[in-house]
């Protein structure tokens, strides 16, 4: 493809998303899905000669964009996967064509430097010092799993990452942490069994009790407790764990806390919860993942520690192939990726194209729109808030109703194509869970998807 035609097809596909994003709310956020319908459109051997461009961006309005989950829909409530900025978009664009790697200085000096600058800005967030520092990741499952072994190599004095487990290590979670979680920790060799998860109270934080009595109990039976992963924000709930408490724990037992704010880190823009996560910056470790609730494009998580020499300790290893050098700063000795995407871009872009004030107003946006669905069920008999919103996650649970009833009325909901919400399991109950992380999304919207629940519900009860 030459520069003329690739100036061309760049144009029509600016012009194809252009007019996507200014007609999404006129879609049926779900297509009809029918994995063996699906599955056909795209059943072909590998083409042995190439095809017109033109043909083939026809092809995807054909195939793809109608079977879309179109997210950035104001009425998608559902998973937390919010409608990314244009801004963001572009950024991801341009990254793709330049096709840096700031996995090592020498092949994204540019993009090495923006990397180290966006990590300085959500470390800044968070209230870290200045020996602070992350990388960009894939989002929070790698984010948690680079934690998990930061805190394995830390208990262990690195003695871990060279001969392996000479004791039976300990972690403790909560209930409603995210599965990722679990998987860091069978990764890092600690084993699921050594994984300690823990009950919440009536607000879905971890309980502190429970939390020491735990402790005490494995200390008795010779085992070394080393890792506390706290909730900044849960999934489900969007719960915050004690976590000033939690890292007075962790600093009296010489454990490693981590906090996964990957959702819930976006509070840190929000003047309606200012101060709601008042004592991350104890943490040696947060999770944040931009392309939550900063609306950055999937994919751009963030790991962040508060001394950057845990990082180091704990990855540096380098290829001789690859020189390094004082003044050069080499992300492949922070993490386990080599070949890393130029993930900063779109971050660093959203942040200068509309600043941290605006992104936090539409932050703040969907908190109200989390209170508004509050007190409208709050004010129904027919529905029990199983939370009162903390951030934009609330869980509505209606009447007697099980799993299978909520199930059948959210998939209900998804059929008619104007609202999409998801169910959860909260304390052994069923639950509807609505999350509004879109900047498009209005308070209509909210009543719109209200009015039609509670028909749903009724119609189904």
């Amino acid at each position: 493809m030459e520069a003329t035609e690739f100036r061309n097809v760049g144009h029509q596909v600016v012009d194809l998303l252009a007019d996507y994003l200014a007609s999404v709310d006129q879609k049926r956020i779900t297509p009809d899905i029918n994995p063996e319908r699906v599955r056909a459109l795209f059943d072909e051997p590998l083409p042995q000669h190439g095809v017109a461009a033109e043909d083939i961006l026809k092809e995807l309005q054909q195939k793809l964009l109608p079977n879309c989950v179109h997210v950035s829909h104001p009425g998608y409530f559902g998973l937390i996967t919010p409608t990314p900025t244009p801004a963001g978009i572009l950024g991801d664009f341009i990254a793709a064509a330049l096709n840096q790697n700031p996995g090592s200085y020498v092949i994204g000096p540019a993009a090495t430097e923006m990397e180290r600058r966006t990590v300085r800005w959500l470390c800044d967030l968070i209230g870290f010092g200045p020996r602070a520092g992350g990388n960009l990741t894939s989002g929070g499952t790698m984010a948690n799993l680079i934690a998990a072994k930061l805190g394995r190599d830390f208990t262990s004095d690195n003695t871990a990452q060279h001969r392996g487990f000479r004791e039976r290590y300990t972690a403790y979670v909560s209930e409603e942490r995210h599965v990722s979680v679990d998987k860091a920790f069978d990764v890092t060799g600690f084993g699921r069994e050594n994984m300690r998860v823990l009950p919440t109270d009536d607000e879905f934080r971890l309980r502190l009790d429970a939390l020491e009595s735990a402790i005490v109990e494995d200390k008795k039976r010779g085992l070394r407790p080393a890792v506390i992963v706290a909730m900044a924000g849960s999934t489900a709930t969007g719960a915050i764990d004690p976590l000033g408490a939690l890292a007075a724990i962790a600093a009296r037992e010489k454990m490693w806390l981590h906090a996964d704010a990957a959702y819930g880190g976006g509070v840190l823009l929000s003047k309606k919860r200012a101060g709601a996560l008042q004592g991350i910056e104890l943490a040696h470790s947060v999770t944040l993942d931009p392309h939550k609730w900063f609306y950055a494009p999937l994919d751009a998580g963030a790991v962040l520690v508060r001394d950057e020499s845990f990082l180091t300790s704990s990855f540096g290893i380098a290829p001789p192939y690859l020189t390094t050098s004082p003044d050069r700063y080499q992300f492949y000795v922070h993490g386990f990726e080599q070949s890393r995407r130029f993930r900063a871009l779109k971050v660093w872009m959203s942040f200068k194209r509309y600043g941290a004030e605006e992104i936090g107003r539409w932050i703040d946006r969907n908190i109200e729109h989390a209170e508004q669905l509050y007190e409208l069920a709050s004010n129904d008999a027919a529905f029990e808030c199983v939370n009162k919103p903390v951030m934009s996650a609330i869980c509505l649970r209606y009447g007697g109703g099980d799993l299978g009833f909520h199930q059948r009325v959210a998939a209900e909901i998804e059929r008619e194509g104007k609202y999409w919400i998801s169910t959860t399991v909260l304390k052994g109950q069923p639950a509807f869970r609505i999350n509004p992380v879109n900047f498009r999304t209005r308070a209509e919207h909210i009543e719109g998807l209200f009015h039609d629940l509670k028909e749903s519900c009724g119609r189904m009860a």
